[in-house]
């Protein structure tokens, strides 16, 4: 159940003073992508830097890291397990995410982290890592219609909600390639806090910094990732500016060449679960204005080599139809799965595939549509068969990105103990 609020985080907290700074971020699309750049950076200048995402990939843990490495399970059940108990000797009644959120802040404080970068979970005026006080820089990625139940149906609302993280004396960085109606919202708040704000633009920043054109052009980014990277590259520098004022930016910036985000435009490789030799494209797409981002990719780069096969699932309560009408295409092949029970989550269900199906099947002239329930292997193979070598796209959740990788690690885990036995 989601209880969105202060009182209980702060409650959790109170006897625990956050020792650390933090750069904290907010958005509907790119929040994650922003979070590993600056955490990619911070790290490569010698920061001790600890990074909090939600959700999480395959475990509960693997959403906190320390210096750009996981932290150690026996650590975050450690924490975990005295923040559980604080919860329920104080009788809060605090909600997973909130538990979550307080273990994360007390391993950046056992682990003497100096900079937390901190992605909000939903929302931002009440989300529970709004109870962060000491920030450095505030960021607002790219806002779209999402999660409207909680946060309002229109641009205007949700954007009110995001920029509740803004803080009177921290300076903020915004996604300039936002909608005019966010951008007049963030600018009215930022107008009323009376703070500096940078509008990242991503032509006119790698205009002013030579080495992030060159990454741009190195890695071929699309227009979104160029703007994520330039939210990350400008929020550092009013970052470094308190805390480093003699390390360089620019020195840094080569290192976003090796940034990865799993389940972002992701090429992965299924040889480990079928026969399939040829690379595939995973992205938790799971809302119309990443879908929209993952149709230009997929029709830039994939559709030149003919029809795309879909494996799809979603989350219950998405707008199926303005999720995939958009990328998938007349001709295209879709296998219909659902993703299973989300560790620490369990308000999240998976929708349902005959719904998700029968949406899928209205698209003009669309091709085979097979149906496979929560058998996510069984769709991928057929889906294999069906794409022979052309493309083959993995979409519409993050948490069928989640099983998926699931699935190749123990995947891999078995052929290693096979191995191991011979």
């Amino acid at each position: 159940m989601i209880e969105l609020g202060l009182s209980r985080i702060s409650s959790l907290l109170q006897q625990t003073p956050l020792s650390w700074k933090a750069i904290h971020i907010a958005g509907t699309n790119g929040k994650g992508s922003i979070s590993a750049y600056l955490s990619h950076m911070l790290t490569a200048g010698g920061v001790r830097c600890g990074r909090f995402t939600s959700p999480h990939l395959i475990d509960r843990w693997d959403c906190i890291t320390i210096g750009e490495r996981v932290v150690q399970e026996s650590l975050f059940r450690q924490i975990e397990e005295k923040v559980r108990l604080r919860d329920q000797t104080l009788g809060i009644g605090a909600s997973e995410f909130e538990l979550l959120t307080a273990t994360a802040f007390e391993i950046f404080n056992h682990e003497h982290v100096e900079v937390g970068v901190v992605e909000v979970g939903m929302g931002g005026r009440l989300d529970a890592t709004n109870v962060l006080s000491d920030v450095l820089v505030s960021v607002i990625a790219k806002i779209g219609l999402d999660h409207q139940a909680f946060l309002g149906d229109s641009l205007e609302q949700i954007s009110r909600e995001k920029a509740g993280i803004l803080k009177p004396g921290v300076p903020c960085v915004a996604d300039g390639t936002n909608a005019p109606e966010v951008l007049k919202t963030l600018e009215d708040r930022i107008e009323e806090l009376k703070i500096n704000a940078i509008y990242a633009d991503p032509d006119a920043i790698s205009a002013q910094s030579p080495s992030l054109g060159l990454v741009f052009k190195e890695l071929d980014l699309q227009r979104h990732q160029r703007a994520n990277m330039s939210c990350a590259v400008s929020a550092l520098r009013l970052a470094l500016s308190k805390i480093r004022p003699g390390l360089e930016v620019d020195t840094l910036i080569p290192s976003l060449s090796h940034v990865e985000w799993p389940g972002r435009l992701q090429k992965i490789v299924l040889r480990s679960l079928t026969t399939r030799k040829e690379p595939v494209l995973l992205d938790g797409a799971h809302n119309s204005q990443s879908a929209e981002v993952l149709g230009e990719y997929v029709d830039h780069k994939l559709r030149p080599q003919g029809s795309i096969t879909w494996v799809i699932a979603a989350s219950r309560g998405k707008d199926a139809t303005a999720l995939f009408h958009s990328i998938i295409k007349p001709g295209d092949r879709v296998a219909i799965t659902a993703f299973g029970p989300v560790d620490g989550m369990p308000w999240v269900k998976a929708a349902d595939s005959e719904e998700l199906a029968a949406c899928v099947q209205s698209i003009p002239e669309i091709g085979d549509v097979k149906i496979f329930g929560g058998d996510i292997l069984a769709a991928i193979s057929w889906a294999c068969i069906e794409a022979g070598g052309g493309p083959l796209v993995i979409a519409g959740s993050l948490y069928l990105v989640s099983d998926v990788h699931r699935l190749l690690r123990e995947a891999r885990r078995s052929a290693e103990s096979t191995q191991g036995a011979v």
